[in-house]
């Protein structure tokens, strides 16, 4: 107990220590979320014009509410919420605290709900026991800059579903990508990582995408922050199965059947090699050849060396182990909360 007490208060020290860099996000928040924004497949439509009759204008044609910076941020909250709770279980023991997770106000949506599921990792690996530490403080960083800066529209941590099991999420997610249905990501370093490597690429393409839905500069700038930060940790992720596949070939089987999964879910949208948008946006860590002789596979990019973008429902697809349009599954089994919450129905 003492030596999670001790953690805890460590990484709570690295979040404060963050908490200077937070005050430039909370002017402009109460403007986006009054200003018109980009819907998800571009600008709402025009009402249209009454006709100029002597009998009753026409009731105007009904359209979808626009998309705030606001909801795109709280959309990432979701997926903050999901992978601090992941990293947080697996080396705390414990998910976040109430204080957390709760709905930032009046204006925020959901009741809180714990996250269920998940256990402390018994690291054999030093290495890979610091790299759980350190993204854990990170993430957990993350859900407070989003959560203090959102004010009152922070939307409260939905149901999300981390335990193990044939039923489970992760259970499900493997049996996908051809491994045991009783995958367990607690039970040991190479597993950990494994469980990592689910959602870390995920979040690199979902800030990406969600980069042409913000009007706000300041929110711009903040997102692509936190991008590279989700950066970095694939690469501690893929880089460290890489190293341990080297020796353990399983290892990189598994990261292709992840992410030939993952292609699966979100769909095949038209290649766009300048945004970085491909039917087959995933890649495990398999060597590659080059003239120059074998590569690593560590940063997962297109032809001309950009990293690929989700759009948010595609990322919905895979964080509810679903292919279809729907509103909830997989890791939130409820849904997650706030306005953008529908998966898309992948072709």
């Amino acid at each position: 107990m003492a030596d999670s007490q001790e953690l805890i208060d460590a990484l709570d020290n690295r979040v404060r220590r963050r908490e200077s860099r937070r005050s430039f996000f909370t002017d402009a928040i109460g403007a986006a979320a009054g200003s018109a924004a980009l819907a998800m497949g571009g600008r709402a439509a025009a009402q249209s014009t009454p006709t100029p009759t002597p009998s009753p204008s026409p009731s105007p044609t009904s359209t979808a509410a626009p998309i705030t910076d606001a909801d795109v941020l709280n959309f990432a909250l979701n997926l903050e919420y999901l992978e601090a709770n992941f990293y947080a279980f697996a080396a705390t023991g414990s998910p976040l605290a109430a204080a957390d997770i709760a709905a930032g106000g009046a204006t925020g949506t959901g009741t809180a709900v714990a996250a269920t599921g998940g256990r402390r990792v018994t690291f054999t690996d030093p290495a890979v026991a610091q790299y759980a530490r350190e993204i854990a403080a990170d993430e957990l960083a993350h859900v407070r800059f989003l959560r203090t800066n959102l004010g009152t529209a922070a939307v409260a941590q939905p149901a999300i579903d981390l335990s193990t099991g044939p039923t489970s999420a992760f259970g499900r997610a493997a049996v996908a990508a051809g491994l045991p249905a009783t995958f367990d990501p607690y039970s040991s370093d190479e597993n950990f990582l494994l469980g990592a490597y689910i959602f870390e690429d995920v979040g690199v393409s979902a800030y990406k995408g969600s980069a042409t839905l913000l009007s706000s500069k300041t929110f711009l700038e903040a997102a692509a922050g936190i991008l590279a930060v989700e950066a970095y940790h694939a690469a501690i992720i893929r880089t460290s199965l890489y190293r341990k596949g080297l020796a353990t070939p399983a290892l990189i089987d598994a990261t292709e059947g992840i992410a030939a999964a993952r292609n699966a879910l979100d769909g095949r949208p038209t290649e766009d090699l300048i945004r970085g948008i491909a039917p087959n946006d995933d890649q495990g860590i398999r060597p590659i050849a080059t003239p120059d002789g074998t590569a690593s596979n560590i940063v997962p990019v297109n032809v001309n060396g950009i990293a690929f973008s989700r759009t948010a429902p595609q990322v919905l697809n895979i964080v509810y182990l679903n292919a279809a349009a729907v509103t909830a599954g997989g890791f939130f089994p409820a849904g997650v909360n706030g306005t953008i919450k529908t998966s898309a129905a992948s072709t």
